[in-house]
């Protein structure tokens, strides 16, 4: 079994319900497989428009195809992919003229996130969402573009986990399919200052900073857009795949 796979059906979440009682939720396969897909088409590993074989996922991952094939509906279900070409599912493109409406929507969700994950993390969620912010920020300085997405997305998905709203999370994530990372991924220096903003959201979480948190947050969304538009507007950034191993990163 793939050790991505391998790893992540050991581990158990702890959930607090808003009467304080812990409640262990336990993750499935198939939505293990979705996590790793999803990380995968957000980090650009999968590119846009590329076609997803049931079997070649299995065979990566070394499980059997149920799995796949039911993360793959749930994948379509979020928008993630569309099965309905002739060519069987592929990873959708982006729809640039929603990217405004998905940019609000995205403060407004995350920002909550962000909220609740402040009030309610532990000293272990914090201590996960740090190293994952030191995976990025080395990943960026060693101009690692595809490392340094997927650890983009284990940083915000980590640090989401912690505010233990798994239905505001599933609507962020129908959101993050449908956002133009891929292009804001390629902006000049945009992932050394994305891991910066890192810092700052992280530094307001360890301090129980809500307000400074929400703010950051928003920041780190909108200065991300303010970017793709500058980049956009002076012809700097397009549509095309980009080149392995170039500065990567996110705006998230």
């Amino acid at each position: 079994m793939h050790p991505f796979v391998q790893r992540s059906l050991r581990e158990t979440r702890l959930v607090r319900a808003p009467e304080d009682r812990t409640l262990m939720e336990y993750r499935t396969k198939e939505e293990q497989v979705a996590d790793y897909l999803r990380e995968a088409i957000l980090s650009g590993r999968l590119a846009r428009g590329a076609r997803l074989k049931q079997a070649e996922i299995a065979e990566e991952l070394q499980i059997s195809i149920t799995p796949v094939r039911e993360a793959l509906r749930l994948l379509e279900a979020e928008g993630y992919i569309d099965s309905r070409s002739y060519k069987g599912a592929t990873v959708v493109p982006f729809d640039i003229a929603s990217s405004a409406e998905i940019l609000n929507l995205r403060i407004l969700l995350e920002g909550q996130l962000v909220r609740y994950a402040v009030e309610r993390a532990t000293s272990k969620d914090l201590q996960e969402v740090r190293v994952l912010a030191d995976e990025f920020a080395a990943a960026v300085a060693k101009q690692d573009s595809m490392l340094a997405r997927g650890a983009n997305y284990r940083f915000h998905r980590r640090m989401y986990d912690a505010a233990a709203m798994p239905q505001t999370l599933h609507f962020v994530q129908i959101l993050w399919a449908r956002y133009p990372f891929d292009i804001i991924n390629r902006i000049s220096g945009r992932a050394s200052r994305a891991a910066e903003e890192h810092e700052e959201l992280l530094r307001c979480m360890i301090e129980g900073d809500v307000a400074g948190a929400m703010l950051s947050l928003r920041r780190h969304i909108e200065t991300g857009w303010a970017e793709l538009n500058a980049a956009l507007a002076a012809g700097q950034a397009t549509s095309a795949p980009p080149k392995a191993n170039s500065e990567g990163g996110t705006d998230t």
